[in-house]
């Protein structure tokens, strides 16, 4: 399987100003774990996850205050949609994350999480393809 298999299209791209309460909004209204932050004038793409929310507020910050951009991971491991759940699994092991952005042409075309290769995973051991002889 594919990693376009396995994906997510529903995509939230917030901008960098937006604070850590307005992202966990559009997050949990959409039942995302994560959205891309957009800011074309520094990185470009970025990600921001409910962890990198759930720390912030831990550690007492604000989340009225704390604005994206802050709390935004910029060194992004990005997928293709040609990329194996395998290889995704693997990029995922190896930089100890939870989600990847996947990229085709100029921008995301969805998100993939580990939630989504385990779904696929698990849904391919219940019904495996059979061989025609």
């Amino acid at each position: 399987m594919l990693v376009r298999d396995a994906m997510s299209t529903v995509v939230l791209t917030i901008g960098p100003n937006h604070t850590l309460r307005q992202a966990a909004r559009l997050m949990s209204a959409r039942r995302i774990g994560a959205a891309v932050v957009h800011d074309p004038d520094t990185c470009g793409f970025g990600i921001i996850t409910e962890r990198d929310i759930l720390n912030a507020v831990g550690s007492g910050q604000d989340p009225d205050v704390e604005t994206a951009s802050t709390h935004t991971t910029t060194d992004v491991v990005f997928a293709a949609p040609v990329w194996t759940l395998e290889e995704a699994a693997e990029a995922m092991t190896h930089g100890g994350f939870r989600h990847l952005i996947v990229l085709d042409g100029d921008g995301p075309v969805g998100i993939v999480s580990v939630r989504d290769i385990i779904r696929c995973w698990t849904r391919a051991r219940r019904h495996p393809v059979e061989l025609v002889v």
